[in-house]
């Protein structure tokens, strides 16, 4: 009778005889086990609903997975781009758009949420080729170096005007807190929300 170490080809030590049981046992397993859960999982098919929203003030019919955010209804189905993905947890504002007027973390607003309501976004915010005051305002004090954050920071400057809260640096600080600028150029952003809190009505 031919010995373990000639059939194997291999010195049997306990290392190679425990891995060859380990092999046997697992190749056991996967044969026996229901061919459907051994199948390649499929993505899942989500419920889809139709909403009727006005965005940038035309009025947008679409279909949507219930499951998708608004601002993945922006950037993947609308092709509006300027709010920014950044987090995807509402904790860095690069998403913000306005919801009826009201600031939005579009991350974490189901698109459901906006059917029959109005959305807009940083590039519904200029008056054709006439900036908004705002993105003047900006670009006078220099507030925005990548770029990145600055359409969330935008909307949420233009938003902390309306509510009444860029009253002080200080409450400026606070209700743009939301609103996080890796860059630093928060001392821009203060100064161009002061300037348009004093000089427009937005």
């Amino acid at each position: 009778m031919p010995d373990m170490e000639h059939l194997l080809g291999v010195p049997l030590t306990r290392r190679t005889a425990l891995g060859g049981t380990a092999a046997l046992t697992a190749s056991s397993v996967i044969s026996e086990s229901d061919p459907a859960i051994a199948a390649p999982l499929t993505k899942p098919v989500g419920v889809r609903m139709a909403i009727r929203t006005t965005v940038n003030g035309k009025a947008v019919p679409v279909e949507i997975d219930v499951r998708t955010s608004l601002l993945d209804l922006l950037r993947e189905q609308l092709h509006l781009t300027g709010a920014k993905k950044g987090c995807d947890h509402g904790q860095c504002g690069a998403c913000t758009v306005h919801v009826d007027g009201r600031r939005v973390a579009s991350c974490l607003t189901l698109a459901a949420k906006v059917d029959g309501r109005a959305v807009t976004t940083i590039e519904g915010l200029a008056d054709g080729k006439t900036l908004h005051p705002m993105q003047q305002a900006f670009i006078d004090h220099d507030a925005l170096q990548c770029g990145y954050c600055t359409p969330g920071q935008i909307m949420a400057a233009v938003a902390c005007v309306r509510e009444g809260n860029a009253t002080s640096k200080d409450r400026i600080r606070e209700y743009m807190s939301g609103n996080i600028c890796r860059c630093g150029a928060y001392v821009g952003i203060v100064a161009a929300i002061e300037q348009v809190a004093g000089r427009e009505k937005v």
